[in-house]
């Protein structure tokens, strides 16, 4: 009988089977995941207050018109796609910054929009608005450099003998709340329109969403991904500790620094195409540890990132009564109650 086998085997057998089994349920989760993203990415672009089939679909994309509906190729074209794609990248591109920094600080509370990075790259995009006239690529660019600048300026102040992830959190919520009053005070000094528009920008919204704009981010992702890809394992084992990094023949601290970039990159260009969707880069790592069993999966992070702007983008669109709610608004008053629940648990823990 099957029991009496899987009692006699081999030690050796055993471990194997246990190796199988922990690494199929992560392979299950990623699929599932995937699927789900897909399955409300489809439903982004078909359904809500303007239905469209998925053969009326598939004609718009290979250029066809739809009979009897001739707005639908603007509609499906110009504003739903184009939310869709942008809110796939951004929510993946959050989802694994969040997932980076987690990992890297060994803590849940560490992510880009707790630590300051996500408010770095608001000041570095509100400024380039205010004083420059920045748009599309220019805009990203001085997210970008503003972002790395706030998270050197971190690193510095968190640098020393101990836990550098507890410092490295703690300055980074005090460099956010610097930036932040910043930020208000340039949008206190904006015309009207201008502060209309910088106001509804900082609460992340995918409806400045456009080909030119998805563009630029899928380039600079295409730059920055491949990186995260190949050097992920290095990050695994920093996670797992310093001793067993520097016994593999790591350079620790070239290697953090390094992750730091990624992770600060995929951030900044998330913020500057959207606006910062508060929470989805915290809670995307977490959430996704569960699904999985425990362990991390920047893939999973990700993927979760991008189920979660998808979503809360199709149910603020097409379901506030007051019409169209940037989309950083919704996954914000869900994202709270996570945070305060973990801060509550951290103090159990340390209790």
């Amino acid at each position: 009988m099957p029991a009496f086998t899987t009692h006699n085997s081999s030690p050796a057998q055993r471990v194997k089977d246990l190796r199988t089994r922990s690494h199929r349920r992560p392979r299950r989760a990623i699929a599932v995941l995937a699927v789900a993203v897909l399955a409300v990415f489809l439903m982004r672009v078909l359904l809500g207050s303007y239905t469209v089939t998925f053969p009326d679909f598939l004609t718009i994309l290979q250029g066809g018109t739809v009979e009897g509906a001739r707005g639908a190729r603007f509609i499906v074209m110009e504003d739903k796609l184009p939310r869709a794609v942008l809110g796939l990248l951004v929510g993946m591109a959050f989802g694994a910054s969040g997932a980076i920094f987690q990992l890297l600080l060994r803590n849940p509370l560490a992510s880009p929009d707790v630590i300051g990075i996500s408010t770095g790259a608001s000041l570095g995009a509100v400024l380039g608005i205010v004083y420059w006239g920045a748009t599309g690529f220019s805009l990203s660019i001085f997210a970008v450099v503003f972002s790395l600048l706030i998270a050197v300026g971190i690193m510095a102040l968190s640098s020393g003998r101990g836990n550098v992830g507890h410092r490295f959190i703690l300055m980074g919520i005090g460099v956010s709340a610097l930036a932040g009053s910043i930020i208000n005070y340039l949008i206190s000094r904006m015309n009207l329109n201008s502060a209309s528009s910088a106001a509804l920008w900082m609460t992340g919204s995918l409806s400045s969403a456009n080909w030119d704009r998805i563009s630029i981010l899928l380039l600079v992702l295409a730059v920055i991904v491949p990186f995260v890809v190949v050097l992920h394992s290095r990050l695994h084992a920093i996670a797992v500790g310093e001793e067993l990094a520097h016994s593999l023949g790591l350079n620790v601290a070239i290697t953090r620094w390094i992750f730091i970039v990624l992770g600060v990159l995929l951030a900044a260009v998330a913020t500057a195409a959207t606006g910062p969707i508060a929470f989805v880069a915290f809670v995307s790592g977490p959430i996704a540890r569960r699904l999985i069993g425990g362990a991390h999966s920047l893939t999973a992070s990700a993927l979760v990132g991008a189920f979660i702007v998808l979503l809360a983008d199709f149910i603020a669109s097409n379901y506030i009564a007051s019409g169209s709610m940037p989309v950083g608004v919704l996954t914000g008053i869900f994202g709270a109650p996570i945070l305060i629940w973990l801060l509550v648990r951290a103090q159990k823990e340390a209790g």
